[in-house]
């Protein structure tokens, strides 16, 4: 039975780029990072979601591209204030795909950004789920 989500792997063509923009923009830690004969891996860790990791992955050997095997479409953060994040990662470099937070079904604020890998982001505001 699951237990919990484990991590998300990403695809990252710069493994230097894609830790230094996790790491400084979002405040992850490297947990773990090498090689494997075919891949160059690295786990992100981050102090407010234990238990939870970004895994980058990144091809050594052209033409095999582990990336082909599967897609995640994005990866959300939670922010207790969404107009505050945004002016917060704007400062830091981020541009978003739109002005102004969108609203999400269930009422959350969303908005999207890219990394460096052309990775879809988003960060989201929750509306009150019951104490979540």
């Amino acid at each position: 039975m699951i237990k919990k989500v484990e991590h998300v792997a990403l695809m990252a063509t710069n493994m230097d780029e894609s830790i230094a923009f996790y790491t400084e923009k979002f405040g992850f830690e490297v947990r773990d990072r090498g090689e494997t004969a075919v891949r160059e891996l690295t786990f992100l860790s981050h102090k407010n979601q234990p238990g939870f990791e970004i895994e980058l992955v990144r091809d050594l050997n052209p033409g095999k591209e582990y990336s082909a095997s599967g897609i995640v479409n994005h990866l959300a953060f939670t922010v207790e204030n969404m107009e505050e994040a945004i002016a917060y990662y704007k400062n830091l470099g981020i541009t978003f795909q739109s002005d102004e937070p969108n609203k999400s079904i269930d009422g959350s604020k969303i908005i999207f950004f890219y990394g460096p890998n052309n990775e879809l982001l988003q960060l989201v505001q929750p509306v009150n789920r019951g104490g979540n």
